[in-house]
C-alpha cells in the first residue's frame, strides 16, 4: 500500500490471525482503500494520518471492552466502512461513522462470547472424570478433544477461569492469578484468547463429525 510514495502497512488489508469474520468475506482493494482515504481528507498525507488515528482509536475501543483481538476487530470495522464507501455511501462524520460500525462489530463479538461461554460450561462438564464419553453431546466431545491439544497450564487456566458463579468465580480467578503468578488483567486476556481458539477448534471439529 502506498501513501505519497511511501510504503503504508495497513492491517485492514494484510490481516492478522484471529477469529473468523461471520460476514461474507470482502477484500479491501487498492481502489477501495483510496476511496476510504478520500473520505477522511482530500489531502493524501493528512488522510493517512487520520487513518492511523482512526485505527488506533478503534483498537483502544475494542481493547477497553475486553476483546481478545482488538486489531482484528478494528480492521474488520475499517473493511466494512470501506465497503460501504466503495458502494457509494456518503460519510459526513467519519469519526462517528467508524465508531457506529465498531459498536455493531462489538455486538457480534459479544454474541460470540455468549456462545463460547456455553461451550466452556460444557467443557467444564466434560472435565468430570466420572462422566462417560458416550453420554457427552457432540459439542462437548469436540471441546474435550480440542482441550487435549493445549498445554497443562492452559488447560488449567481455561477450566478454572470460567468455573463457578458470581462470587465463587471471582474468588477462583483470584486464586488462579496467585497460583500462576499472573496479574488478573493478563489472566483475563489469556483466557479470552484461549477461549476463542477453542471455539475455532470446536467449530472445525463439529464440521468434520
Amino acid at each position: 500500500m502506498e501513501l505519497n510514495g511511501d510504503t503504508f502497512t495497513d492491517g485492514a488489508i494484510s490481516g492478522h490471525g484471529g477469529p473468523p469474520n461471520t460476514h461474507a468475506k470482502w477484500v479491501l482493494t487498492q481502489p477501495a482503500f483510496d476511496g476510504l482515504l478520500a473520505c477522511l481528507d482530500t489531502d493524501r498525507e493528512a488522510a493517512g494520518r487520520k487513518y492511523v488515528e482512526v485505527r488506533s482509536n478503534l483498537m483502544r475501543f475494542f481493547e477497553w471492552r475486553g476483546c481478545a483481538f482488538p486489531e482484528d476487530h478494528a480492521d474488520e470495522t475499517i473493511n466494512r466502512v470501506a465497503k460501504r464507501v466503495s458502494e457509494g455511501e456518503e460519510i459526513r462524520n467519519p469519526a462517528g461513522y467508524f465508531l457506529g460500525v465498531g459498536r455493531l462489530v462489538l455486538l457480534e463479538v459479544y454474541k460470540e462470547r455468549e456462545k463460547q461461554q456455553l461451550a466452556l460450561s460444557e467443557l467444564a462438564y466434560t472435565s468430570d472424570e466420572h462422566q462417560s464419553v458416550d453420554d457427552l453431546e457432540p459439542r462437548a466431545e469436540c471441546l474435550k478433544r480440542c482441550l487435549e491439544g493445549h498445554t497443562p497450564d492452559n488447560r488449567e487456566l481455561i477450566l478454572q477461569y470460567y468455573q463457578g458463579e458470581k462470587a465463587a468465580k471471582i474468588e477462583n480467578r483470584r486464586k488462579l492469578s496467585a497460583r500462576l503468578k499472573t496479574p488478573l488483567n493478563t489472566l483475563r486476556m489469556r483466557a479470552l484468547r484461549l477461549r476463542e481458539r477453542l471455539l475455532l477448534c470446536v467449530t472445525d471439529c463439529l464440521k468434520e463429525s
